[in-house]
């Protein structure tokens, strides 16, 4: 063993990623992990408009940041297709995600006819991952929002509005486990005290307990939120795995030096020290090998699909249902404005603080076909959002316009008229108004089983995908209708997500282009993640979902990811136990 090879590599540090290397490390495997992203510690995260401005993914013009913004059109003169959001950093889509660790719903395990006319098979049960889902929610921290039980908790509107209509709807309502801190155990939940972690996390920086703030989707700067770095990734670089940050794949080949066994792994290594704002070929950037008896590629749904696709040349029995499957979990993102409510006979705003509190508390559910429901089954869940967000709504509204003319107006026939006002709480008071649009509006996030039948493949040097909302209208329908009634019954206005009208739809949570299945005419993985035709080859991420989860997917995409790992490790030890005793092994290779 040198320096340069491992036991695994793995390329990617998201909920795939993280939970490897972490059960990887503990089984004492030499374990390396490349995360093309920066390490994010506290009090990092950015928030200026200029810090913003950059807090974006495209080395080649010199940005750097976290988030990765794809677009994707079925063909080059369609408006029609997907846009997708994901995010770059050490801990992946953690630090960015509403921190949601919803079960897949059992029933919601499909096992479609595929040769007449199915779209998706679950070769796996929520049985083979019960136990993982335990130890995954142990890991990061699971905890319900205790909106009930203590100020200033029970402040937050919004959760409480969604409970009520749930019981006026007919709709189930539920406080998800939320990866989020908002207490010490065995303490009641305080906004903004230190937490008391076991052991030092990998950025040596004290964490507090959420603050309530909204900002969890684009960074939480006060460490409550349990990303995977501060858990997983923690972890695994405790007990040994090398943690790489600013590294990006380019380039994996079976076999080293001559040999068949193993993996060659050639990456390059990102400066924004030096390069930020700078525009580059990044392709000549110098590259640096590593090779490895086994590797995962945990680079996410899109980043894994990718790289597979470019590395065709490599691997060319790579099954033919490589990059199919693809889908956006049902992502629909919609508003209700304006809401009111009726006290003593009048009609005021209704208050929802929507930048109170963390990002989601809480969701309405609609049963699927499958469990009793007139369709394909969906989740609608409140959306908070920063604060700052709320000004810049209520500092653009045109009644702001209004009220600094007004002011304006008021000053100048004082100055007129010689009146001698010099106390001016009042007008300024008013100047900033109510803030009734902002605090009587809410963002809805809407996910669930659309039909996964999208395929991603590239168009040159671009990764493309062809899937619309075409098969998934009576799914989008059904869910549009549900928001519609919600904003109804608020007596709000229903808004829809300004894309929507060009048929396409923006997803957080991209699934499929690897997809697990029974045999490779089926899938590119099976059970375990092995990928077909190629021992030692992994993959372990979104992409390998073979449709849609429903709910907020990263808490499945851990207890997948666990059960892949616990596979490796007894492929590792088949093959260390074959190697002592002299045979010949066939370390997991499905047929």
């Amino acid at each position: 063993m040198t320096n340069t090879h491992y036991d695994a590599v793995v390329v990617g540090s998201g909920f795939g990623g993280s939970v490897m290397a972490y059960k990887l490390a503990r089984a004492n495997l030499r374990v390396r992990v490349l995360e093309r992203g920066k390490i994010y510690p506290p009090f990092s995260f950015p928030r200026s408009p200029h810090e913003m401005s950059t807090n974006f993914w495209d080395p080649s013009e010199g940005l750097y940041g976290m988030f990765d913004v794809w677009t994707f059109r079925g063909s080059r003169w369609s408006l029609k297709g997907i846009e997708a959001v994901v995010g770059s950093g050490l801990g992946g889509g953690s630090l960015i995600y509403a921190n949601v660790l919803l079960r897949k719903d059992r029933s919601w395990f499909v096992k479609e006819d595929l040769e007449n006319g199915g779209y998706e098979y679950w070769p796996i049960t929520r049985d083979d991952l019960e136990p993982h889902y335990d130890e995954a929610e142990k890991m990061l921290g699971a905890q319900r929002y205790p909106f009930e039980e203590y100020e200033p908790y029970n402040a937050t509107s919004k959760t409480e509005v969604f409970r009520r209509l749930g019981s006026h709807l007919g709709l189930e309502w539920g406080l998800p486990p939320l990866a989020v801190t908002f207490g010490n155990k065995n303490e009641p939940p305080i906004p903004g005290v230190a937490i008391h972690e076991e052991q030092p996390n990998l950025h040596h920086k004290e964490r507090y307990t959420c603050r309530l703030c909204g900002e969890c989707d684009i960074g939480c700067n006060y460490g409550s939120k349990n990303t995977l770095d501060f858990n997983y990734l923690s972890d695994a670089q405790r007990l040994g795995a090398e943690i790489s940050t600013l590294s990006e794949v380019r380039t994996f080949r079976p076999g080293i030096s001559g040999s068949d066994d193993g993996y060659t792994i050639t990456f390059v290594e990102h400066k924004p020290q030096t390069r930020q704002g700078v525009q580059m070929d990044t392709s000549k950037l110098p590259e640096h090998t590593i090779t490895a008896d086994r590797l995962i590629l945990s680079a996410g749904t899109l980043g894994s699909t990718y790289l597979l696709l470019r590395m065709k040349d490599q691997f060319p029995n790579l099954s033919e249902q490589l990059g199919t499957r693809f889908s956006g979990n049902g992502d629909l993102l919609s508003f209700m404005v304006n809401c009111r409510e009726n006290r003593d006979g009048e009609l005021v705003p209704r208050i929802m603080d929507p930048s109170r509190g963390p990002a989601i508390t809480s969701y309405l559910r609609s049963k699927d076909e499958l469990d009793g429901g007139p369709g394909r089954g969906f989740y609608i869940e409140d959306a908070g959002y920063p604060a700052f967000l709320s000004w810049i709504i209520e500092m653009n509204a045109p009644s702001a316009v209004r009220r600094v003319g007004r002011m304006v107006v008021r000053r100048l026939w004082n100055v007129v008229l010689g009146i001698p006002a010099s106390n001016l709480s009042g007008e300024i008071s008013r100047v900033f108004g109510t803030g009734a649009l902002s605090s009587s509006s809410l963002p809805m996030l809407g996910m669930g089983r659309d039909v996964p039948d999208g395929r991603l493949w590239l168009d040159g040097r671009y990764l493309n995908s062809d899937w619309t909302i075409a098969e998934s209208k009576p799914y989008f329908r059904r869910l549009r209708k549900t928001m519609r009634r919600i904003a109804k019954t608020l007596r709000g206005k229903f808004v829809d997500n300004p894309i929507w009208g060009l048929s396409r739809v923006i997803t957080v949570h991209p699934l499929g282009g690897c997809p697990m299945g029974r045999n490779r005419d089926e899938g590119v993985v099976d059970t375990h993640g092995r990928v077909f035709g190629y021992p030692g080859l992994y993959v372990a991420d979104g992409s390998v979902m073979p449709g849609p989860v429903g709910p907020n997917p990263s808490l499945t995409i851990a207890a997948v990811a666990s059960r892949f790992a616990d596979g490796v490790i007894a492929d590792a030890a088949a093959s260390s136990s074959d190697q002592r005793s002299g045979g010949e092994t066939d370390p997991g290779v499905s047929k």
